[in-house]
């Protein structure tokens, strides 16, 4: 299921600031059961690093982070929740509590910039301005998110109960082709990152993999999906209940697809 607005809100997603606010709520579910990155993906930014300075933003509980911090990088996270940021803080990761466009790197840089589901949430324009600033020459700017695809019949059962529980809401519109709607938005940020003039030509890259869930696995999740948390707590226990019903009337379990999306750019050096 999506986490970003869908309809005419895709199209400036960081302006949905209280979806963007909104994960913070329990930030040990949100840990416990969002997915992570596959290690196809995180090997292919790791082998284009010029070195192990790594900067999250929006590192949130660390989902993001682990993979490069087990691979012996230094991560400082940037994180605008500070609910988010004392959960990493408390799995021993450094977080400093900022938005992105606010952020002050008091003169630091660093060989990576990644981002994993929350790039959309920051200006596009003025995060890659930023994001120019603080990489060092030849540093690799990588932004990547998750796109989760159901089965198709679960996928319409899942839209079904939206546009019976909460139908004013985007989830209710009906199922699309998620990875489509997102490569959208990838393209609109690899405008931008053009635009600053500061980076390599954007690469965009795609990684698909699975994974299964039971219908309790999947009801775990539901909640920290974007802008769920601010669902009036009835309306998210019927929704959560109608979601269970159309697992367990497929069985009781399912694998979804999903595709791992990635925009790459590396950092010109400055012309004399």
């Amino acid at each position: 299921m999506p986490t970003l607005p869908s309809g005419p809100a895709l199209r400036v997603p960081h302006q949905a600031r209280h979806a963007a606010e909104s994960f913070g709520t329990d930030p040990e579910r949100y840990h416990r059961t969002r997915p992570r990155y596959p290690q196809a993906l995180v090997a292919r930014i790791l082998a284009s690093a010029p070195g192990p300075r790594v900067l999250d933003v929006g590192i949130g509980t660390g989902v993001s982070a682990e993979p490069f911090r087990a691979a012996g990088c230094r991560v400082l996270g940037v994180e605008v929740d500070p609910r988010m940021a004392r959960f990493a803080r408390s799995r021993g990761f450094e977080v400093e509590v900022a938005s992105f466009e606010d952020w002050e790197p008091a003169s630091r840089s660093f060989d990576v910039l990644i981002a994993g589901m929350t790039w959309h949430w920051i200006d596009p324009v003025a995060g890659a301005t930023k994001a120019a600033a603080v990489l060092r020459p030849s540093g690799l700017l990588a932004l990547f998110w998750n796109v989760a695809q159901p089965p198709p019949d679960l996928a319409r059962a899942f839209s079904n109960v939206y546009r019976r529980v909460l139908p004013d809401t985007p989830f209710a519109a009906g199922p699309s082709d998620p990875v489509t709607a997102y490569g959208r938005l990838l393209e609109s940020i690899s405008a931008a990152i053009r635009a600053t003039s500061r980076f390599t030509e954007p690469a965009q890259l795609r990684f698909d993999w699975e994974r299964s869930y039971t219908t309790e696995e999947w009801l775990d999740q539901v909640p920290t999906f974007g802008g769920h948390s601010a669902f009036p707590p009835g309306q998210l226990a019927q929704l959560l209940s109608g979601i269970g019903t159309a697992i367990d009337n497929a069985g009781g379990a399912f694998t979804t697809r999903y595709a791992a999306l990635a925009i790459t750019a590396r950092r010109r050096h400055e012309q004399r």
